[in-house]
């Protein structure tokens, strides 16, 4: 039987220089690496399911690298593996832990007391709620009614944590003590996931729609974390997913309609979709028209209905 080729665990000299170094993210949280597996290197081996290290050439496993990302082959990217250490707001966990596809181990308020820190909120930091997005935000209280919540929420987190410690002091048991405390409270976990369901999450939690707490570790993660361990892998995701517009069959139709020379054929073509009211009536709000008009401007693409 053939013997086989000698491994070597794959090494990144860069993610080696921050193992363990905390990125410090919104006021009392950070995010740093524990350990990894794999490189862009490991994608390349994956996907020619060899024993050696892929091609001799970068540029083949770029281009490689860049081929599997761009038609979505992504099993050769679960082959890469991270493992986070994350101190991080609970409202904000909340939102990070829905993304069921990661091992996690978070740090117990039953067993131990509660951390001591909570997220605060400084006088230009209050955000107004979104007109238009029930789940947004946009735009900042003015300082003078930020100054009163900050107030007040220093309030609240002083007086949360007094009762959570006399109760602790008093016997009460830690599971029971802690219910009361906010959702400002810091927690603690580790969050091991692979590169896939990581490129993912970030995509998701990049993106300009995202809170802005989340929104923070998430450009962390991928800026000064994943941009140093898989670099050919990290610039792949930025061009065909994070800076990428994908066209729907209905968006291509009406781009051609606009294109063919008759100025009225894109207005008949959105109207045959629904996405206009017949000829003489009131353009309502339609959420899925406005994502084609954003593509249509991204593209220079006048849009005849305007």
């Amino acid at each position: 039987m053939e013997q086989a080729e000698q491994l070597s665990r794959p090494v990144v000299p860069a993610l080696d220089e921050i193992l363990g170094t905390p990125f410090k993210v919104l006021d009392d949280g950070f995010i740093r690496v524990v350990d990894y597996m794999g490189s862009d290197e490991s994608i390349v081996q994956a996907a020619r399911v060899s024993y050696g290290k892929g091609t001799k050439k970068v540029s083949e496993d770029r281009g490689l690298i860049r081929y599997l990302l761009r038609h979505q082959h992504t099993t050769p990217f679960e082959m890469c593996e991270i493992k986070f250490h994350v101190r991080v707001p609970m409202d904000c966990w909340r939102q990070w832990i829905r993304h069921r596809t990661a091992n996690v181990n978070e740090y117990s308020t039953r067993y131990s007391l509660a951390i001591d820190a909570s997220q605060k909120t400084s006088s230009e930091e209050w955000r107004l709620q979104s007109k238009d997005n029930k789940q947004g935000s946009e735009g900042f209280a003015d300082t003078a009614l930020g100054a009163k919540l900050t107030v007040q929420e220093e309030e609240l987190q002083n007086l949360s944590r007094k009762i959570y410690t006399e109760r602790v002091e008093l016997g009460i048991a830690r599971e029971q003590a802690r219910k009361d405390l906010p959702l400002s409270t810091y927690t603690e976990a580790y969050w091991k996931v692979d590169l896939h369901n990581l490129l993912h999450f970030l995509w998701l939690r990049m993106d300009a729609h995202a809170q802005y707490e989340i929104r923070s570790y998430a450009k962390t993660i991928g800026e000064q974390i994943v941009a140093k361990w898989v670099p050919i892998a990290w610039q792949a995701f930025l061009d065909y997913k994070v800076h990428a517009s994908s066209l729907s069959l209905m968006e291509i139709e009406i781009i051609k309609a606009i294109n063919s020379g008759n100025p009225a054929a894109g207005i008949i073509k959105a109207r045959e979709f629904g996405l206009l009211p017949p000829e003489g009536e009131e353009i309502k709000r339609n959420r899925e028209r406005s994502d084609i008009e954003a593509k249509l401007e991204s593209l220079n693409i006048k849009i005849p209905w305007k």
